[in-house]
């Protein structure tokens, strides 16, 4: 339980970060922690793709941080 209950913090809070992005570069960021949090809870959970898959949108994510003026 208390691993689904995390699950739904952390893809929570990663969705509102996404729809947050536009508003400035920390959000950007913060969608990326989202997304690692996420990864966690999909290794955690024995879902092992969606733990890759979040692992490189945080990736991904970091990069767009980085390279925003």
């Amino acid at each position: 339980m208390a691993i689904t209950i995390f699950g739904v913090c952390a893809v929570t809070f990663m969705m509102a970060m996404y729809a947050l992005e536009t508003r400035g570069r920390g959000f950007i960021a913060a969608f990326s922690l989202g997304c690692v949090l996420s990864s966690l809870y999909g290794f955690l959970a024995g879902a092992w793709p969606v733990g890759v898959v979040e692992a490189i949108w945080a990736v991904v994510a970091l990069q767009r941080w980085r390279h925003i003026d």
